[in-house]
């Protein structure tokens, strides 16, 4: 873990701004030793609302997600911090993505118990997939999409594929 990935999850705002001001510091590099949580991740989890928005104005992007699919919405939801929810709402963070097991935000919110935050998530989710269709109409590139974990996501697929074919094979063959 990182001094960045530290005072994030602490919610420090002045050590997160001052690490953020260094030069060649990524605001979105990824803990590999905590499932890929970003900085963004650990401040929207513990609740921290400055830190997230100190983030946001670096460059940290709420669509990054971890190695199972967490968006830094699913962290807040989890912990049921919804003025987390609100401001990445209000910024258009993708808060309808799903994780590897399908479950998006509001279902983490509801495994949770934080009905609030479901709720919540709930109208964000249909505004969000109204302002990406506005986006779309007008030529307006969003930053929605993990590169790096969609990319993940096909190795994946194309792995099973070939486990499947295998299978057959062998099926075939008895």
């Amino acid at each position: 873990m990182t001094a960045l990935h530290q005072a994030a999850a602490a919610g420090d705002v002045q050590q997160v701004e001052d690490i953020l001001r260094q030069s060649g510091c990524n605001a979105n590099q990824r803990d590999l030793d905590w499932s890929r949580k970003t900085p963004l991740h650990w401040a929207a989890a513990t609740g921290h609302t400055e830190t997230v928005r100190m983030l946001l104005q670096h460059g940290a992007r709420p669509c990054l997600r971890t190695e199972h699919g967490w968006t830094p919405a699913h962290s807040a939801a989890e912990s049921g911090r919804l003025a987390v929810l609100r401001l990445l709402h209000s910024l258009h963070a993708p808060m309808d993505q799903q994780d590897c097991c399908g479950d998006t935000p509001a279902r983490i919110a509801q495994i949770y118990g934080h009905h609030d935050c479901a709720r919540f998530i709930k109208k964000a989710e249909v505004e969000g997939q109204a302002f990406r269709v506005m986006a779309a109409q007008r030529g307006i590139s969003l930053d929605d999409t993990d590169e790096e974990w969609a990319a993940q996501g096909e190795e994946h697929e194309e792995e099973e594929d070939e486990e499947q074919e295998e299978i057959s094979k062998g099926n075939n063959q008895t």
